[in-house]
């Protein structure tokens, strides 16, 4: 198990691309344990990396809106995918890990709690990446696969004083009872002991956060 105790997150509220990100780095900013959040979007949103190019991100879906992650690695399309983050706090051994075995251990109990709704995951040695800005068309190491090689879960991550930010996203979406079969059982592979909690989001922190950052062109068209 990769933790003593953790705190599961449904949230509840779907929320517009630069508001779910100001709400994962207030979490990693102010979370004192574990926690893992599961969580929809309002509209239709796509993802680039910290280091992504928001040109050719563009061209490869157009129609939807962007906003930038504070989490390292490559374009997702998250209009149909279950989205997930992760925040380990800095007391926590995650948070210390290098990112490949971070990334592993996570991905290891992600393989474990899809088993039942997708037989034949594993994880990719890297064999197949391809370094395709799209983050489904590239496996990297520690990806989860099915058997025939497609790519089917990938996240970012992002270290700093706090703690570990996960941002994650599998191939597979679902909602109501599923997902939360899913959140349980992945919590389950993540931790000896597991709670569902609330968390009241400070909504004016977010909103400062959304036009400081995420919501702010100086970011999003930084590359």
């Amino acid at each position: 198990m990769i933790f003593q105790q953790l705190q599961v997150w449904l949230d509840p509220v779907e929320r517009p691309g630069p508001e779910a990100m100001a709400v994962d780095e207030w979490l990693l900013e102010t979370a004192v344990a574990p926690v893992l959040r599961v969580y929809q979007w309002q509209g239709e949103w796509a993802t680039l990396g910290y280091f992504g190019d928001l040109a050719p991100a563009r061209n490869s879906l157009p129609g939807v809106n962007w906003v930038r992650r504070w989490t390292g690695g490559g374009v997702v399309d998250h209009r149909a995918d279950w989205t997930y983050s992760l925040v380990a706090p800095s007391g926590e051994a995650l948070a210390v890990w290098r990112g490949a075995e971070s990334y592993r251990q996570i991905h290891e109990a992600l393989v474990a709690a899809l088993r039942d709704q997708h037989c034949g995951l594993r994880l990719s040695a890297g064999e197949a990446q391809t370094g395709a800005a799209m983050c489904f068309d590239n496996p990297v190491s520690h990806d989860l696969v099915a058997s025939d090689g497609r790519k089917l879960a990938g996240a970012g991550q992002r270290r700093t004083r706090h703690g570990l930010l996960h941002q994650g996203s599998v191939a597979l979406a679902c909602c109501g009872a599923e997902s939360l079969q899913r959140s349980t059982s992945l919590a389950a592979g993540l931790a000896a002991s597991w709670e569902l909690r609330d968390f009241q989001v400070p909504q004016a922190h977010i909103s400062r956060r959304v036009s400081q950052r995420y919501a702010n062109p100086a970011w999003t068209c930084r590359r």
